[in-house]
């Protein structure tokens, strides 16, 4: 097998071109939905899919050129996440259509500078740390699996991916059950909410994320609806309103903060406990060798060259305004640097944040709400050192969304980066041929967002942002996530964003540090990142990733101790984990494509609705059997046929 492998190519020119046909297709679906619903889904998976269909028809699949395809198509992909910032330029009213080279060089620099950022760290986080990467697994199944034609693996993947697909199908696409539900409840003046979320793909990356990191999340979900919501629901509650919605209201406007404040400060620390294998790594990357990383010498001419290309950027951007010759100078070099200083520091914190519960589940925008929230001060302190006026606040707050764009594009692909190298290692693909693929990736993903997100422009507008009059809100396109970054821009420079809720989660941030510092002395992890992901993430997320780390858990105990039935059972769950995370991911697309083609509408498939109620029993319902199912077909003895 390995003496095949050696003599298979990696990067071909029809793999190059597949990549750029898919690249196209994911990232219009992405740009869509997160406009349309605040999040994106991970294309790695179905690109590993659709390239080994491809080339099966053209009868010769190869499982390192597949795994370029889904390389190269997952960092486009993943960077048309900077949706989730860049129209903010629209709600804070400096832009009115998206400039193609200022969008583009923001998202292709950033991008390639995610992927140089994270080289240093594939050896301690991917070679030598025990993270789980659960969509990097799930991807390195799937082409692993396309090799053994006929292998019985296949049918574990099959069964999850089945499972999965069906489910959100019935949720998102036939809408006759729901994705999860939340009971909302009294006590006294406090409002507590018991939620559950009924994804799959969830439950399979909780499976392989393990029970120190379920268990981490489920503590950062009691303190948000178990502790800090109630306390504050009882200052905010008044006779006559929904439960529902003043609990939701104080958690988006409130608590999250803390979540952002908690994981900054984890994001920090983590930064600076892997600090020093970084820096060995660095020195390590400067010897080549064919299955190495791009060398050293290659990173610092391409470094250079791409700071250089962001500030040029920067200073077309800044000259705009009218100021003096050494003031836009000034502009231009600190937050072209600061942005660049911002995107090394969250890299490694969005590997190992991706390692923990993958790419999808990753908290990505409490990254942005930090690059913002420091950005922006930034430019307050640029302001005051140079003695301008700040009558035009639009264009200073515009100036740090601009900044946090670039910070925004360096998280995104280093989230993504790891988790693909995590799957080039367990199939044995060479890391610098995958590093080469992704910025790639990040140049053809970055010449596509610009035009899609002007055509959805100017389609369906933006809520109260429409292109022509005549337009209504009804189709418009909520952009949620850049919403929220407008309005914490707009807050710090008009001295109404509350500091308080982000002190305290720097404070709870330091508390749970210190308590994980002293539970590792006895062998027990209760990472405080997770604890973040918990408070910051909604619970419809994060309950389903306990749910599944549980359910691995406790199956795990049902399994005898013998080494072979372990290591049966280890890879069966595997198998069905990564089915659950490829067919919602397969679904997903298929769901995407059609809201597109039928214009944002949200057509029915069927002709008729289900009242909500009936969709949560029926939701729910299948999500017991879905989960007595995984758990009975996982624990079954080996010598059992399936």
């Amino acid at each position: 097998m390995r003496k095949s492998m050696e003599r298979c190519q990696e990067i071909t020119i029809r793999g190059i071109l597949l990549g750029v046909f898919i690249t196209i297709i994911f990232t219009t679906a992405n740009v869509y939905l997160g406009l349309k619903a605040g999040l994106t889904f991970a294309s790695s998976i179905p690109a590993a899919v659709f390239a080994m269909a491809f080339f099966k028809l053209l009868g010769n699949n190869n499982i390192l050129e597949n795994n370029i395809v889904q390389t190269q198509v997952s960092a486009a992909g993943t960077l048309s996440a900077i949706v989730f910032i860049i129209p903010a330029l629209f709600f804070v009213g400096y832009w009115n259509h998206f400039h193609f080279w200022q969008t583009f060089a923001i998202c292709a620099c950033g991008g390639i500078l995610g992927v140089i950022f994270t080289i240093p760290f594939r050896i301690e986080l991917v070679e030598k740390n025990k993270l789980p990467y659960p969509e990097g697994v799930a991807a390195a199944e799937v082409l692993q699996l396309g090799e053994k034609d006929g292998d019985s693996g296949a049918k574990e993947m099959l069964c999850g991916a089945t499972l999965s697909s069906l489910s959100i199908f019935l949720a998102q696409g036939l809408k006759v059950t729901s994705d999860g539900f939340g009971i909302f409840l009294q006590a006294g003046k406090a409002v507590f909410q018991i939620p559950m979320g009924f994804s799959l793909a969830l439950i399979g990356a909780g499976w392989l994320v393990g029970i120190s990191v379920g268990i981490a999340i489920l503590v950062g979900v009691f303190l948000t609806w178990g502790i800090l919501v109630p306390l504050l629901s009882s200052e905010a509650l008044h006779a006559g309103q929904e439960l529902a919605t003043i609990a939701n209201q104080i958690w988006a406007k409130d608590v999250r903060f803390i979540g952002v404040g908690l994981i900054g400060v984890s994001a920090i620390w983590t930064f600076l406990t892997i600090l020093k294998p970084t820096i060995r790594g660095l020195k390590n990357s400067l010897h080549f060798s064919s299955r190495s990383d791009i060398p050293a010498k290659y990173l610092v001419v391409c470094f250079i060259c791409v700071s250089l290309l962001i500030i040029a950027t920067f200073h077309h951007f800044i000259s705009q305004a009218s100021f003096s010759h050494s003031a836009l100078w000034t502009f231009v070099i600190i937050m072209s640097l600061a942005s660049i200083f911002v995107g090394f520091l969250v890299s490694a914190t969005c590997g190992y944040m991706a390692g923990l519960v993958g790419s999808s589940s990753s908290p990505i925008s409490g990254i942005g709400i930090i690059g913002v929230v420091f950005l922006s001060l930034c430019v307050l302190f640029l302001t005051h050192l140079l003695n301008l006026p700040m009558q035009d606040k639009q264009f200073f707050i515009a100036l740090s969304l601009f900044a946090t764009s670039v910070v925004f594009a360096v998280a995104t692909i280093a989230n993504d980066n790891l988790q693909d190298l995590k799957t080039g290692a367990i199939v044995k693909a060479t890391p610098w041929k995958q590093e080469v693929v992704l910025m790639i990736g990040c140049i053809v993903g970055a010449s596509v967002v610009a035009p899609v997100l002007n055509l959805l422009y100017d389609a369906y507008g933006f809520i109260d942002h429409l292109p022509r009059e005549g337009m209504s809100n009804a189709n418009a396109l909520s952009a949620p996530q850049a919403i929220l970054m407008a309005t914490i821009a707009d807050g710090i420079f008009k001295n109404t964003l509350n500091w308080h809720y982000i002190n305290l989660g720097i404070m709870l941030g330091i508390f749970f540090i210190f308590l994980n510092f002293l539970l590792s002395k006895k062998s027990i992890s209760l990472p405080p990142l997770a604890i973040g992901m918990g408070v910051y993430l909604p619970p419809i997320i994060t309950i389903p990733i306990f749910t599944g780390a549980l359910l691995a858990y406790i199956a795990s105990k049902k399994v005898s101790n013998n080494a072979q039935d372990q290591e049966s059972f280890k890879k069966r769950g595997t198998l069905l984990a990564s089915g659950l995370i490829v067919g919602e991911s397969l679904m997903g697309i298929l769901l995407a494509g059609y809201i597109v083609a039928n214009l944002g509408t949200d057509a029915p498939i069927l002709p008729f609705s289900v009242p909500t109620i009936y969709q949560e029993i029926a939701g729910s319902v299948f999500f017991v059997f879905a989960l007595i199912y995984l758990y009975a077909r996982s624990t079954r003895k080996s010598n059992e046929r399936a």
